[in-house]
């Protein structure tokens, strides 16, 4: 009896506890609650604007195609894959499944047109098969290691290929533009044939040039304007001749000194004794270089070595070195006499103290009598510069791993240009630059300090020897390269170096007028050979 009457009391305890433990739990709740309200009434926290998103406004992006989930740029994204597969599918010769890819790559874009037309974004109920039947062919793809490694080897074997093709192209164009250049054409043959028969057939012709083509004084004359023309072309020679002549301020004062080969001697001869009187009293001299006595092995290093058969075997056969000898050193007119007689002008005009030396390629439309009064200080050479980009400073001209070449020369030294070049023969003797000539011509007649060219030796010689002259009296680049026409406008003299010379089918046509205007197109002999 006793136990019964203590169980209620323990009830009320359980009882009190119960609804402390559930007032305890409201009270967490309500707790909770105001919690939740406090971070809800926060600010939000603005949109970051990234640095990329002013590039998405100009390349005009809409919100779909910026959007992670965008069904459109789904599609985009199927078709640039599906296109990088179709190339790998029809290198592998599977042409079938290239067909495959092609057509549902149609299908795809044909989706992303509509969308566009009606201009509303494109559905996922819509678009749900085409993607679906994409990524089933971009699957395969995978499955036939059409995965993105596959994909850059055959990218990369076929930018080889194309490298190698572009090569192969390259080097047969400068081949056939260098046969080209290398021409002579058949009018100028015919020219050189009528004006040889004209001079042995005509003693009137060969009196005329005797009484008026020169004084004897006038050729030793240091008071009159000496220029000099080493070339067998008739007609490029002419062109130098006349063009000089029409732009001269005392054309009276003018001495020519011409020389070519014994081929064309008489040819030359010819022609500038048929057009003395357009010559406004030019004095005109032509020699051949066979006639001069001192021009022999035993003095000229470079006679010798143009004489020998392995050199000729090296540039015109390169069998001695498998084919490494560019092509543009493969020229005759590197192993003519010709080429090389620029060094030797003291020798070849021995009374004269100051001479213009003009290639056969140049015109000149200015006067050029100032450059006889140019102070050269001291100089033998005066020359336009050519370094105003590195291409053409010493080290692109000259082996700098011989150390010869290391020890004497500058790499950066600036570069400058024949063609045009007032040489002092007073200072040229003095200084003995035909012995420095020599001397290089002779150490590198293994061919390992420049190959074969007048240039490279030119820099030598001259090295330290050089006087730079303002930029207008010499324009390089008609014959290879697109020149500034205000740099022609103000240029004295033009130069036409390069392959594509104005009296070839290859010239550069917007600049052939230049030296066409000095070529007498009237002429019967022209007209009979059919230039034009």
């Amino acid at each position: 009896m006793r136990r019964r009457g203590g169980r209620p009391g323990r009830r009320r305890i359980s009882n009190a506890v119960w609804w402390v433990l559930c007032g305890i739990v409201v009270m967490l709740f309500i707790l909770i609650l105001s919690k939740t309200g406090q971070i809800e009434s926060r600010p939000s926290i603005p949109k970051r604007r990234y640095r990329h998103e002013k590039y998405a406004e100009g390349l005009n992006m809409t919100e779909e195609m910026l959007s992670p989930t965008s069904v459109s740029r789904q599609v985009n994204d199927q078709i640039a894959l599906a296109k990088a597969f179709v190339v790998i599918a029809k290198e592998s010769k599977n042409l079938q499944f290239a067909w495959d890819l092609s057509a549902q790559i149609r299908n795809s874009q044909l989706l992303l047109s509509n969308a566009a037309t009606r201009r509303t974004p494109l559905t996922v109920l819509e678009s749900e098969s085409t993607i679906r039947d994409m990524a089933v062919l971009l699957y395969q793809a995978q499955q036939l290691h059409y995965d993105s490694a596959t994909m850059i080897m055959r990218l990369k074997a076929s930018i080889q290929t194309l490298e190698e093709q572009m090569s192969s192209v390259s080097e047969k164009s400068s081949k056939y533009g260098q046969i080209a250049a290398e021409e002579v054409p058949k009018s100028l043959y015919c020219l050189g044939v009528r004006l040889t028969t004209e001079w042995f057939g005509n003693t009137g012709l060969q009196r005329k040039l005797r009484e008026r083509s020169y004084v004897e004084s006038k050729l030793k004359d240091n008071s009159l304007y000496h220029f000099c023309v080493f070339s067998d072309n008739i007609i490029a020679t002419s062109v130098v001749v006349n063009s000089t002549a029409l732009n001269s301020k005392s054309p009276e004062k003018v001495v020519f000194h011409l020389v070519t080969d014994e081929i064309n001697y008489a040819a030359m001869k010819a022609w500038f004794a048929m057009n003395m009187d357009n010559l406004r009293g030019v004095t005109v001299e032509v020699q051949k270089f066979e006639d001069f006595r001192w021009l022999n092995a035993s003095y000229v290093p470079v006679l010798k070595q143009l004489q020998d058969s392995e050199t000729q075997s090296y540039y015109f056969s390169g069998h001695n070195d498998d084919g490494r000898t560019p092509i543009k050193f493969r020229n005759p007119k590197y192993l003519s006499m010709l080429n090389h007689l620029r060094f030797y002008i003291p020798e070849v005009f021995p009374a004269l103290k100051k001479v213009v030396f003009l290639d056969d390629d140049v015109v000149v439309q200015k006067d050029l009598s100032s450059l006889f009064s140019i102070d050269l200080n001291g100089n033998v050479n005066g020359a336009v510069e050519t370094c105003m980009e590195t291409f053409h400073r010493y080290h692109k001209y000259l082996n700098y791993s011989h150390p010869l070449i290391r020890a004497h020369f500058d790499p950066d030294a600036c570069g400058w240009a024949f063609g045009m070049n007032v040489f002092d023969l007073v200072e040229w003797r003095k200084r003995n630059v035909t012995g420095i000539y020599h001397y290089w011509q002779e150490k590198n007649v293994d061919r390992t300090l420049w190959k074969l060219g007048t240039l490279p030796p030119g820099l030598l010689t001259f090295y330290g020897l050089t006087e730079a002259l303002d930029p207008s009296w010499h324009i390089l680049g008609l014959g290879y390269t697109n020149v500034d026409a205000r740099l022609i406008e103000k240029g004295a003299v033009l130069h036409f170096n390069g392959n594509s010379k104005p009296w070839l089918k290859i010239g550069i046509e917007k600049y052939k007028p230049l030296w066409e205007k000095f070529v007498d197109y009237s002429h019967p002999f022209m007209q009979q050979c059919n230039f034009h």
